[in-house]
């Protein structure tokens, strides 16, 4: 079990590593566009900011955030909305971000022990919210650096992208139509250099015949959507484990069109996902 202290604690440190990126930048860069379709570095701030902010209402005020829902556009429409809504200058929408995540953290450490809090079709415990906002941060942190081209060290905070990444195999299965296999798939992850030794992160059964093996930070980024498996260095083992490759979603919602290889002509990746 992960603690949720320890959770809290890297969403803030991934949270700052993302806007040491973006706070120096003069407001002409937040418009920069960045790989996802119709999305400037702005969007990304915003839906940050939009997201932390729902899941605060669904921390403290249940009865909001149903409230929300109900007026919410239709699910297809749902992340474009929330990061429009959110949409404003730099000098508000950096401050606005920064006090909504911290004010989420505290509302997660204030939530009863066995508590769970209502989310888009599902509930979450506070763990399994700061594990996604952890994923959700770095997912879109990357966008924005792909979009500065910059390159971010890899970090022992991956760790909690890999284990949603592993933990909604089921799900990325069933939100693209696929039959939900029923046989268990073990995935060894390579750690980052910043991990000590030769580090490897494991997920399911070790006599497991469906295999994933690669480097964790390809993994993760496989499972956010932010590359195809063709640029990556992951190997599947079986079918169920080729497939997954291919349906890959650690986020909620309806499938993420993916990206494009960037071996492809144009060599951009597409696809904007929540």
């Amino acid at each position: 079990m992960v603690d949720l202290t320890d959770l809290l604690t890297d969403f803030a440190a991934e949270s700052a590593d993302l806007d040491s990126l973006v706070a120096p930048l003069p407001a002409t860069d937040w418009a920069r566009s960045t790989p996802a379709p119709g999305w400037t570095i702005g969007h990304q701030i915003a839906h940050l900011a939009w997201t932390d902010h729902v899941a605060l209402l669904a921390a403290t005020d249940a009865d909001a955030f149903f409230a929300s829902v109900t007026t919410a556009p239709e699910p297809a429409r749902l992340v474009d909305a929330g990061a429009e809504e959110f949409l404003a200058p730099p000098d508000e929408l950096l401050p606005r971000w920064r006090t909504g995540r911290a004010a989420l953290a505290t509302a997660l450490a204030a939530v009863p022990a066995g508590e769970k809090l209502p989310w888009y079709g599902t509930s979450m415990s506070p763990t399994s919210m700061a594990t996604a906002r952890i994923m959700e941060t770095w997912a879109h942190g990357q966008d924005v650096a792909d979009a500065l081209g910059v390159t971010r060290p890899a970090t022992a905070r991956l760790r909690h992208v890999a284990h949603l990444g592993f933990r909604t195999l089921r799900h990325s299965f069933a939100v693209h139509d696929r039959e939900v296999p029923t046989v268990p798939v073990r995935v060894e992850l390579a750690a980052p250099a910043s991990e000590p030794g030769d580090a490897i992160w494991s997920y399911g059964p070790a006599d497991a015949a469906d295999r994933v093996s690669g480097p964790a930070l390809d993994f993760c980024l496989l499972v956010t959507q932010r590359r195809h498996r063709a640029d990556l260095a992951l190997t599947a083992t079986g079918p169920v484990a080729d497939t997954w490759l291919d349906v890959a979603q650690a986020f909620a919602g309806p499938p993420g069109p993916g990206r494009t290889p960037l071996s492809t002509p144009d060599m951009t990746p597409t696809g904007v996902t929540a």
